[in-house]
């Protein structure tokens, strides 16, 4: 077996066995095969694809190659989430500690941001102290003790994936259904997680530009769940328009805070509990919350009645954070330079472009473009009008927080005529598209 009869397969379009595909993956992440053999056999995925069988293989290939977390000594049947990314997507640090409220142990390996804004671990960090590189040691007993922990994904974990996404990366490959799915999903499994809601986005602020783009590729991830025999529900969500009010990391913080405390926006809100109402279903496993209303109806009422700040708070404690950040978040990382952007005329809105807002924060020091990149935790951008709302002028559009002068300027000149206006109703645009869901048990 060598690389070129890989190639050469793959290039007629024919199916390579499971054997093939462990020895590209383990050769390639061992260092045994060049970038340039690599890079040919990842073109010629992308041009010919990958059947069922071959995308799992794939998957559970690259997920072995580094250790697989083991959560039964914390809980029977670990749930978890994974979303695609997107502009405002602050729900990892509201729904987890919600679904934890219900009794439901949560032991969560995140990530962090590369692109328009931070991830889930570089929000985190806006609270003073907070550890999210913890011993596995200490991982395991916060949750066993407390119920809910987010930490860093460990360098040992899914090795395959970082060494092949690094040269998709360079090489026009990463716009490859088979590529994308099993990069998400060889992290799912190698988490340790049996059932697992992927939040797949669509639209300006989301890699998936289409509903039927988004689609595919949930039915892939969740096909590929469902053959390794995970229980996974794949919801498509929309990211035309930013999540919630907050684009930033300590002002997503402290939107989820709000959250959390019953007072969040209704968007935030609305889309968390229906999150959070699918991992409870797969929780219940038949025994509770087994019909999705009732399962949706009480995380609703939870979310309203603060029940799960106590768990979101006591997290914070247990992972080293400043508590009194998460009793006031005024205390969090706060920008010394603001600007707000009016309507200059009264209409209804039609178009508040995710993609821009994200990169006029990623211009503020919001997100990073490279790993070695830093990040400005207090900047960040306050989107306060949606689709489908009417405004007078001189009515608030967008609240810029900034650090750097020129900075603010660029991102003021990117979002000049940004948020669109029209003089007819437009119609608000809707939080999900559907759902997809395999459930092998």
């Amino acid at each position: 077996m060598n690389m070129l009869q890989l190639i050469e397969k793959k290039v007629a379009q024919e199916a390579l066995s499971t054997e093939e595909i462990a020895y590209f993956v383990q050769g390639y992440t061992a260092g045994n095969i060049p970038d340039y053999q690599a890079a040919a056999l990842l073109m010629s995925i992308r041009l010919k694809g990958m059947d069922r069988q071959e995308t799992v293989a794939l998957t559970l290939c690259m997920a072995e190659t580094g250790s697989m977390l083991d959560l039964s000594d914390i809980t029977d049947y670990a749930v978890d989430k994974h979303s695609s990314g997107g502009i405002g997507d602050k729900t990892s640090l509201i729904v987890l500690p919600l679904v934890a409220s219900f009794g439901i142990a949560i032991a969560k390996m995140s990530g962090r941001g590369l692109g328009l804004t931070g991830g889930t671990l570089d929000k985190l960090e806006s609270i003073r102290g907070f550890d999210v590189n913890l011993p596995d040691a200490t991982f395991r007993r916060i949750a066993r003790e407390s119920g809910l922990v987010i930490g860093g994904q460990s360098p040992s974990m899914v090795p395959a994936d970082g060494k092949l996404f690094a040269l998709r990366d360079v090489t026009g490959t990463v716009a490859s259904l088979p590529l994308i799915a099993s990069s998400i999903m060889s992290k799912k499994l190698a988490a340790g997680s049996k059932g697992i809601v992927l939040d797949v986005k669509i639209g300006r602020g989301a890699f998936m530009k289409t509903v039927a783009q988004a689609r595919s590729l949930a039915e892939t991830m969740v096909r590929i769940g469902s053959d390794s025999q995970r229980d996974v529900v794949a919801l498509l969500s929309n990211m035309e328009q930013p999540l919630g009010v907050a684009v930033g990391n300590a002002l997503e913080v402290a939107e989820a805070i709000q959250t959390l405390q019953g007072r969040g926006p209704a968007d935030t809100h609305a889309h968390c509990v229906e999150v959070a109402a699918h991992m409870l279903q797969l929780a219940g496993r038949g025994q509770r919350w087994t019909e999705l209303e009732d399962a949706r109806a009480q995380a609703n009422q939870a979310l309203r009645a603060g029940q799960a700040f106590d768990r979101f708070r006591q997290m914070v404690a247990d992972q080293g954070g400043d508590v009194a950040q998460v009793d006031d978040s005024r205390r969090l990382p706060q920008a010394t330079l603001h600007h707000t952007l009016q309507a200059s005329a009264a209409g209804y809105i039609s178009a508040v472009p995710a993609d821009t807002i994200g990169w006029a924060a990623q211009i503020l020091g919001a997100g990073r473009l490279s790993k070695a990149d830093s990040i400005d935790h207090a900047v960040g951008i306050e989107v306060h009008v949606n689709v489908g709302d009417i405004v007078q002028s001189g009515d608030k559009l967008l609240t810029l927080h900034a650090n750097d002068e020129s900075a603010m300027q660029a991102a003021l000149d990117m979002l000049a005529g940004a948020i669109a206006l029209q003089a007819e109703p437009a119609a608000a645009l809707p939080l999900f598209f559907g759902s997809i869901q395999s459930r092998p048990r």
